[in-house]
């Protein structure tokens, strides 16, 4: 099969199908409308394979896994997500690779209406880059500039469930209850982006990011941009049922500070909003928890376990952080 043949197969019809895309794929560009009074909201990841899924995952859990980082993006900024470009390297053609992939990439696509509207297909290693694009107006997109002192730290959903997931599927932790395991898995493979949360939030919250790399690490973003600092109470975090009941209280805070991968949002909000926060998120269906409090400290975070100071020195991943590299330089070792 050569590529457009694969294209028109597997990717053609593969999406939902949105009036505001005047024309698809099948041409050098796609041509699209934005609505009245809106602004364009952009972002774009990739996904690698042996960096961030392994090479034998399953490819409907890689397709979705694709378009939900790129949609908790547009979620963090409270954009309304609308179209996707999909750039796709494939060391070979697999026709039920592709069809497995296909099928998760229609399933998601249809769940979030938003249309696939153009892309590339090369050979090369394995790997898919997705461009997704969406629309909120230009005076209420969220930031991670808009935190003050004074505003209140929340996270949406549970923390760390990923990063467990990662260390079971690489036999680097044991969870006894095999429920237990399905879900810590399905979190890893199948994370949900907070959209509808999102565009709720876009009316209470002063600041707004996506957990992908860690709390630490992405509550840093929030701090550098507000110039801020903060205080985290650690026995607030929410930990899920199978967190809580398969590793301890300081494994369980690890994975919630450091793992990455949970892909929930992480937001501030004034205490004239606090109130707010349950009633705009009772339609998105999603919990979220005050974890802490922003201060003046800049750069600064602070650990505490039931208001005692918690020491802790690990932050979150980071590509070409040489650490990472080499953990999972060995991690690609021992899949090998």
């Amino acid at each position: 099969m050569k590529e457009f043949s694969l294209i028109d197969t597997y990717f053609r019809d593969v999406s939902f199908q949105r009036k505001d895309v005047l024309l698809g794929i099948g041409d050098d560009c796609a041509i699209t409308q934005i609505p009245a009074g809106q602004a364009l909201a952009t972002t774009t990841d990739t996904l690698v394979s042996g960096v961030h899924f392994l090479p034998d995952a399953d490819p409907k859990a890689i397709a979705q896994k694709a378009i939900a980082v790129n949609l908790s993006d547009l979620a963090a900024m409270g954009a309304e997500p609308a179209w996707l470009s999909l750039s796709l390297s494939l060391p070979n053609v697999d026709e039920q690779w592709l069809k497995a992939f296909s099928e998760g990439f229609k399933e998601l696509t249809e769940y979030y209406s938003v249309q696939l509207i153009g892309g590339d297909t090369v050979q090369g290693p394995l790997a898919i880059t997705i461009t997704a694009q969406g629309f909120v107006a230009a005076d209420q997109a969220l930031k991670r500039s808009g935190a003050k002192p004074g505003d209140f730290v929340y996270v949406t959903g549970s923390l760390g469930d990923a990063g467990l997931g990662l260390d079971i599927l690489l036999n680097h932790a044991e969870v006894q209850s095999t429920e237990h395991s399905e879900f810590l898995l399905r979190r890893l493979h199948y994370p949900t982006p907070r959209v509808f949360a999102g565009t709720s939030l876009r009316r209470v919250a002063s600041a707004c990011i996506d957990i992908s790399d860690g709390l630490l690490a992405d509550i840093k973003h929030i701090l550098n941009a507000s110039q801020c600092g903060a205080c985290l109470q650690l026995d607030k975090l929410p930990l899920s049922k199978a967190m809580l009941e398969s590793v301890d209280r300081d494994a369980a805070f690890h994975y919630a500070l450091s793992s990455g991968d949970d892909y929930e949002l992480l937001f501030t909000v004034s205490e004239e909003q606090k109130n707010n926060v349950e009633r705009v998120l009772a339609c998105s269906n999603v919990p979220a928890t005050c974890i802490g409090q922003i201060n003046g400290a800049v750069g600064k975070i602070d650990l505490k376990h039931n208001d005692e100071s918690y020491a802790y020195s690990q932050t979150g991943f980071e590509h070409f952080n040489s650490a990472e590299l080499t953990k999972e330089q060995s991690n690609q070792a021992k899949r090998a």
